[in-house]
C-alpha cells in the first residue's frame, strides 16, 4: 500500500483544483449517510478540491454563516460507524421559496461553491434540481441588488448537482438499494429473531409494524427474510376476502404444530379500496376470529437508528466517490444526476427521470393500478414479491403441477450442502425445498454432503420440515468438504436407488469442484446424466462465476462489528494500532471489503503482492497520520496473504517502528466469522437465488425427459451449471466453461471485481494512488422493464 505515482490521465482530466464542493444531508436521516459524507470529503480533497460541510441541510444553506464550513481530511475521522448524520438534517420551508433560494445562492457564491452533493430523498433532490435550473437567474438578481459582483455571475455561471439517495424505505426508483435500507433491515430482523423466541414459548401471534408509508420494501424483504406468515404492503393490497384467507392460513400453520405466527404490516399498508390496514386492525381480526394470543410491536424509529451495516458503509463509500467523479466530469449540458446501484454496478441516472418514475408509482397506487405500481418499483422489488408468494403458502396437492410427461410419479430432486458452513445456507435450502414442492417435485435432503450421499443418508423432506430455517446459522443438513471422486460408484448407486432426477448443490469451492467431478464421471455413470446446479455459499466469496456468495455478507458484518468494538476498546487511551487477521483462504475479499467498511489504514491480501518496502512505507504513512489528531489505526491481513509476512511479523514490525508514537495490539478473528444468524442480505440472496435455481431445474427436467424410456437423460455441458451474480444479472454458467476463470491451486477466481475497489480504500486512508475511472458509472436513462424481462437481484 505504498504511495504510487498518481495516474496522470486521471489528474489531467479530473483535477478538482480550484473547485469547491458542498455536501449536505437533507430530509430524514439514514444509517450510512456519514460514510457517504466521509467519502465525498476525502475524495474531494484527494482531487485537490475544497470541500465544505453544509450543516442542517437546506436550512443551513439558507442561513449561511457558521453553517457552511471548509473541512479537512481529519474532519471526517471516526464517523464511518456512526448512525444518523453528523452534519445534521432539517426540513426547510424557506428553501421552497425563491427568496430562500436567493439567500442560499448568495451564501454559496461567497465561498465559491458551484458543486453540490445532496444526500437525501426525492423531495431533497427535486429541490436541488430546481435550485440548479434557477441558478443563473438567481445570480443575476443578486448582482442587480448589489449582493454579489458582476464578475461572480460570469465566474460561477452554472451549478452542478449530484444526488445520493439516503432513505431507509428504499422508495426511490432507479436504484436497487438506497443508503440506509440494509441497516434498517438489520434492525427489523434483529427484533423479529428476538420476538420469535418469546412467541414460540407462549404460542403467540405477533403483528409487527415496520416503516414504509409509501413503499413496502422493508416489510416485503423482512417477511421474505424471516418467513412471515403474511405481509401487507401498499403496492400489493390483499384480494377481497383477505381476512378469511389469512385466518385460514394461520390456523393451518398452527395445526401443523407451528408454535408462532408472524404478520408484518408496512405503516402505509392499504386494501384494494385504498383504505388503511393498521396493525391494530390485524390484531383485532386474529383475536376475534381465531382467539389466538396476539401482540402488536411497532418498531418505529428503531429502524432509523444504530450503526450502519457493512453493506451500507461500502455502498455509501462507493457512491460518495462516484458522486465526486460525476461532479468533476459535469458540464453545463449535463443534467443533474443521481448515483445509483444496479445489481453490483454503480450507474448515473438523470435525477428528474428517477423522481418522475417515483411519482408515477404513487399515482398508480392512487388509481388502484397495483400491478403497474409493482412493475414501476423495478425488477428487484418485483422479484422479491414473486419469491415471497412462492414460498409463503403451500398449495393444496390438487393444485400442484403434475408431471404430464409420464404416467409415473413426479421428478425427484436432491439438495445437499458441500464445504464449510455459511450463514444463509439454511435459507437457501428452505427456498429450494418449497419451490421444488410448488413445482410438483418430490424433494430429498442429503445429510453431510457427498460423504453422506455415498452412505445413503438421504430422506424425503416436506414443506413443514423447513419451517423457521431462514434465521438459523450454519448448516442444518450438515456439510463436509469431502469431494465425490472417491465415492462415485456409491453415489451413483444411491442416485439409482432413490431415482434422483436432478441435483442442487449449495456450497463453496468444494461444491464447484464436486460438480466438475460429477460432470466428468458422466461418461462412466449414466446416473449423473441429470440436471445439476450449484448455488455459491461460502464466507470466503471465492467461487468463480459469481460476484457474491451466500454467507460472505454475514461474515463481513461480523468483521466490521468486531473492528468497531476493538477500536472503541482503546477509547480514552493513548494512540493505538490494531492488527487484525481475517479468514478467506487465499481470497482477500473479507480483508479488503472489511477494511473498506471499517475504515482500515491498510489491508494485506494474497491477490496484491507486497514486500518489506511496502510494509515499511505503510508504517511510516500511519506514523505520520498518528502525529495528527488521529487516535486509532486499523490494519487487516488476510490469513494466507503471505507465508512469510505473518500476522505476528506485521504486529512486531508495527510495534517496533511505532515506538514513541503508538502501541499495537493484534486479534485473530477465526471462526466467529462463520457463525451467527445470517444477515438480511444473505437470507434474501439465498432465498431468491435458490428459487431461481430450482425453476431452472424444472425447465431442464422437462427438456431432458425421454418419454419413450421413461427417464431423464442430460449429458450436455449446459445441464451442469453454476448460478451466479455477474454485475447486473443472475446468470446460469456451465461449470466446465468456468474452469478457465479459476485458479485451482489457490482456489480463487482469476479475476475478481472487488479488486477495483482497492484504490478506493487507499484513497479514503489518505494514500496517493492511481484510480481507474474506466469502471465508473456512465450516465444512462432509467430502464422501464416489461413484466416478461429476466429478473435481477439487488446486491
Amino acid at each position: 500500500m505504498a504511495e504510487q505515482p498518481a495516474d496522470k490521465k486521471f489528474f489531467e482530466n479530473l483535477s478538482g483544483a480550484g473547485k469547491a464542493i458542498g455536501v449536505l444531508t437533507s430530509g430524514g436521516d439514514a444509517q450510512g449517510m456519514n460514510a457517504a459524507v466521509r467519502a465525498v470529503v476525502r475524495m474531494g480533497i484527494y482531487v485537490e478540491a475544497k470541500v465544505y460541510f453544509i450543516y442542517e441541510g437546506y436550512q443551513g444553506m439558507v442561513d449561511g454563516g457558521d453553517n457552511i464550513v471548509e473541512v479537512s481530511w481529519e474532519s471526517v475521522s471516526s464517523i464511518l460507524q456512526v448512525g444518523g448524520t453528523v452534519i445534521g438534517s432539517a426540513r426547510c420551508k424557506e428553501f421552497r421559496t425563491r427568496e430562500g433560494r436567493l439567500k442560499a445562492a448568495c451564501n454559496l457564491i461567497q465561498r465559491g461553491i458551484t458543486n453540490l452533493c445532496v444526500i437525501g430523498g426525492d423531495g431533497s433532490l427535486t429541490g436541488a434540481n430546481l435550485f440548479r435550473e434557477e441558478w443563473s437567474g438567481l445570480l443575476e438578481e443578486l448582482a442587480q441588488s448589489g449582493k454579489i459582483e458582476e464578475e461572480a455571475v460570469k465566474k460561477y455561471v452554472y451549478l452542478n448537482i449530484v444526488g445520493m439517495v439516503g432513505s431507509i424505505d428504499n422508495d426511490f426508483c432507479g436504484t436497487d438499494m438506497t443508503i440506509g435500507t440494509d441497516s434498517a433491515l438489520h434492525r427489523i430482523i434483529e427484533v423479529v429473531d428476538a420476538i420469535m423466541t418469546t412467541a414460540q414459548s407462549h404460542q403467540r401471534t405477533f403483528v409487527l409494524e415496520v416503516m414504509g408509508r409509501h413503499c413496502g420494501y422493508l416489510a416485503l424483504v423482512s417477511a421474505l427474510a424471516c418467513g412471515a406468515d403474511w405481509v401487507f404492503i401498499p403496492e400489493y393490497p390483499p384480494e377481497e376476502g383477505w381476512e378469511d384467507q389469512m385466518c385460514v392460513k394461520l390456523s393451518e400453520n398452527r395445526a401443523r404444530k407451528k408454535r408462532l405466527n408472524i404478520i408484518i404490516v408496512a405503516e402505509g399498508a392499504i386494501d384494494s379500496h385504498n383504505k388503511p390496514i393498521t396493525s391494530e386492525k390485524v390484531k383485532d381480526l386474529v383475536v376475534q376470529q381465531l382467539g389466538f394470543d396476539t401482540r402488536v410491536t411497532i418498531l418505529g424509529h428503531v429502524q432509523r437508528g444504530g450503526t450502519p451495516s457493512a453493506f451500507d458503509r461500502i455502498l455509501a463509500s462507493r457512491m460518495g466517490v462516484e458522486a465526486v467523479l460525476a461532479l468533476l466530469e459535469a458540464t453545463p449540458d449535463t443534467p443533474a444526476c443521481v448515483v445509483s446501484l444496479s445489481g453490483n454496478q454503480a450507474v448515473r441516472l438523470p435525477l428528474m427521470e428517477c423522481v418522475q418514475m417515483t411519482q408515477e408509482v404513487q399515482k398508480a397506487m392512487d388509481e388502484r393500478k397495483f400491478c403497474e405500481a409493482v412493475r414501476l418499483r423495478g425488477r428487484s422489488f418485483e422479484n422479491n414479491l414473486n419469491t415471497y408468494k412462492l414460498l409463503s403458502h403451500r398449495k393444496p396437492d390438487t393444485e400442484l403441477p403434475k408431471d404430464d410427461l409420464s404416467c409415473s410419479t413426479n421428478f425427484n430432486v436432491a439438495v445437499l450442502n458441500v464445504g464449510a458452513p455459511a450463514a444463509g445456507m439454511n435459507a437457501a435450502v428452505r427456498s429450494a425445498i418449497r419451490v421444488g414442492i410448488t413445482e410438483g417435485h418430490n424433494m430429498f435432503a442429503v445429510i453431510d454432503g457427498f460423504e453422506g450421499f455415498a452412505n445413503g443418508q438421504i430422506k424425503e423432506i416436506s414443506w413443514g420440515d423447513v419451517g423457521g430455517w431462514t434465521g438459523q446459522g450454519g448448516s442444518l443438513l450438515g456439510t463436509k468438504r469431502t469431494l465425490p471422486a472417491k465415492y462415485l460408484e456409491k453415489i451413483a448407486d444411491q442416485m439409482r436407488i432413490n431415482n434422483i432426477n436432478a441435483l442442487m448443490v449449495i456450497g463453496g469451492f468444494e461444491a464447484y469442484l464436486g460438480l466438475l467431478e460429477l460432470s466428468a464421471a458422466r461418461e462412466k455413470y449414466d446416473e449423473f446424466c441429470v440436471p445439476m446446479v450449484m448455488v455459491p455459499a461460502t464466507v470466503s466469496n471465492n467461487v468463480p462465476g459469481s460476484d457474491f456468495s451466500i454467507g460472505a455478507d454475514t461474515a463481513l458484518n461480523t468483521i466490521t462489528d468486531t473492528c468497531d468494538r476493538i477500536k472503541q476498546s482503546a477509547s480514552g487511551t493513548k494512540r493505538r494500532v490494531f492488527i487484525i487477521e481475517t479468514m478467506g483462504g487465499y481470497c482477500g475479499y473479507l480483508a479488503n471489503m472489511g477494511g473498506l467498511a471499517a475504515g482500515a489504514d491498510a489491508a494485506y491480501i494474497f491477490e496484491e503482492k507486497f514486500d518489506i518496502r511496502e510494509l515499511q512505507a505503510n508504517v511510516e504513512h500511519l506514523t505520520e497520520k498518528m502525529k495528527t489528531s488521529i487516535q486509532r489505526g486499523l490494519v487487516l491481513r488476510n490469513e494466507n496473504s503471505n507465508e512469510n509476512y505473518t500476522t505476528d511479523f506485521i504486529y512486531q514490525l508495527y510495534s517496533e517502528e511505532g515506538k514513541g508514537v503508538f502501541d499495537c495490539r493484534k486479534n485473530v478473528l477465526g471462526h466467529m466469522q462463520q457463525g451467527g444468524a445470517p444477515s438480511p442480505f444473505d437470507r434474501n440472496f439465498g432465498t431468491k437465488i435458490s428459487a431461481k435455481a430450482v425453476q431452472w431445474i424444472s425447465k431442464k427436467l422437462r427438456e431432458t425427459y425421454r418419454r419413450d424410456e421413461g427417464k431423464v437423460f442430460a449429458n450436455t455441458e449446459d445441464s451442469v451449471c453454476l448460478l451466479g451474480m455477474r454485475r447486473r444479472n443472475l446468470l446460469f454458467q456451465p461449470v466446465v466453461e468456468l474452469k478457465d476463470q479459476a485458479d485451482f491451486v489457490h482456489r480463487i477466481p482469476k479475476e475478481q471485481w472487488w479488486l477495483k475497489l482497492r484504490p478506493l480504500m487507499k484513497i479514503l486512508a489518505k494514500y496517493k494512488t492511481s484510480y481507474d475511472v474506466s469502471d465508473s458509472g456512465q450516465l444512462e436513462h432509467v430502464a422501464r422493464h416489461s413484466p416478461k424481462e429476466a429478473e435481477t437481484v439487488a446486491i
